[in-house]
């Protein structure tokens, strides 16, 4: 990695701001899920041993640049407690912040000890943080003497906490979770082992479109499943009943697949469908195979068992899989069969690497109970999206060079 590691600086009673990702989602003010909190434990455990004063921000929800009581960051204390007990000498070592810039928080930063935690209110009660404002900036670099960018899942956004505050601290690194994302995705563009099969799905092309386009440079295949693989099948003139088609993306697609063929890469599409007559769990259902023209009055919400068998052999030949987006709409029992599927055919190759990025393909590997098994699961969202567009990150780029 060519940025600077939490590893590379001294650490010993400086003041280290942690940029992390705890935008949890949060019930009547208790925690229902706290994977974001636990993949930085690593980092914060890390400043921690090496005695530094450690400082925590974060964004939470979308408060639109004014305080909102029930996107506060005050509940993340009584977990942060837990989760840090075995690095901490006391309980009490967690601080809240209720600003995170301003007197009080310049004071609550000046009074740390080495080994002490302070987490700051939600950085989006300030409008001037997703602004990028250089005053705000400024602010949040008084608190602290180096920066650390955890929070992978906002490094494409250029915000005050991201990008705006290396401009005024004198070094700023990357977390563990920055450092891991970067190295896992950076080798599927740069150099993946091979074959490399890159498996894309979800509802629509336009999301995409961009990433796919960046994968043929880069994949020896592409399999295409989810809605988006109709408008490319209608692309080639397959008629797909009810099927999500987006007819303004016909050309983009037809492009795809004429660069694909250009490039001696090898895209497969659905060869088979589970159709349906509504967007139901008590649908009723049929398995349609070949090229025909679907029913007119029946959709395709997952791909088919030949079409499981189909990408099933390139995934096990494959020793780099890159996994965004679902097969199929897996939140509905009777159309989960082809995600599933792909799911566990992904873990089940265990001499390849695999990586599942995106919101939905994570849902998905954790809903088939296949996650411990896959090599690296992105945090990244967005950010991982516009990563493997071959985007430069904000976030990433303002980090200091090695």
């Amino acid at each position: 990695m060519p940025k600077l590691s939490i590893r590379d600086l001294e650490l010993a009673h400086k003041r280290v701001l942690i940029r992390v990702d705890f935008n949890v989602p949060l019930k009547d003010g208790v925690i229902t899920d706290d994977t974001r909190i636990r993949e930085t434990l690593p980092t914060i455990e890390y400043a921690l041993r090496h005695k530094a004063k450690v400082i925590l921000c974060s964004h939470l929800g979308r408060p639109k640049g004014k305080p909102v009581e029930s996107m506060s960051l005050r509940p993340l204390v009584a977990r942060l407690r837990v989760l840090l007990e075995h690095v901490l000498t006391d309980a009490e070592n967690v601080a809240f912040s209720p600003n995170c810039v301003g007197e009080i928080a310049e004071e609550l930063s000046r009074q740390l000890e080495s080994g002490q935690t302070l987490l700051l209110e939600n950085l989006r009660f300030h409008p001037e943080e997703e602004a990028n404002d250089p005053k705000f900036a400024q602010k949040l670099a008084a608190l602290c003497d180096i920066y650390v960018n955890d929070a992978f899942g906002s490094a494409h956004r250029a915000h005050a906490s991201t990008e705006g505050i290396t401009h005024f601290v004198k070094q700023s690194a990357a977390g563990f979770l920055m450092e891991k994302e970067l190295n896992f995705l950076g080798k599927v563009l740069t150099e993946p082992d091979r074959p490399f099969v890159a498996i894309i799905g979800g509802s629509k092309i336009s999301g995409k479109i961009d990433v796919v386009d960046n994968l043929l440079d880069k994949a020896d295949t592409l399999l295409i499943g989810g809605g988006m693989a109709y408008t490319f099948l209608n692309a080639l003139g397959q008629q797909t009943g009810k099927s999500l088609v987006e007819t303004d993306k016909l050309e983009v697609a037809t492009a795809a697949l004429n660069k694909a063929k250009a490039k001696g890469v090898k895209l497969l599409l659905p060869v088979d469908h589970v159709l349906a007559d509504k967007f139901s769990a008590d649908a009723k259902t049929q398995i349609f195979e070949g090229d025909g023209a679907f029913p007119a009055e029946l959709m395709a919400l997952d791909i088919g068992p030949a079409t499981i068998d189909l990408f099933g052999k390139e995934i096990a030949e494959a020793r780099t899989i890159l996994w965004n987006g679902p097969m199929g709409v897996f939140e509905l029992a009777p159309f989960a069969h082809g995600t599933d599927a792909i799911a566990e055919l992904v873990a089940a190759n265990d001499e390849a690497t695999s990586i599942v990025g995106g919101g939905d393909s994570v849902a998905a590997v954790q809903q088939a109970g296949v996650a411990d098994r896959i090599t690296h699961i992105s945090t990244g969202g967005g950010a991982s999206l516009e990563f493997l567009e071959g985007k430069t990150l904000p976030g990433v780029a303002a980090l200091t060079d090695k």
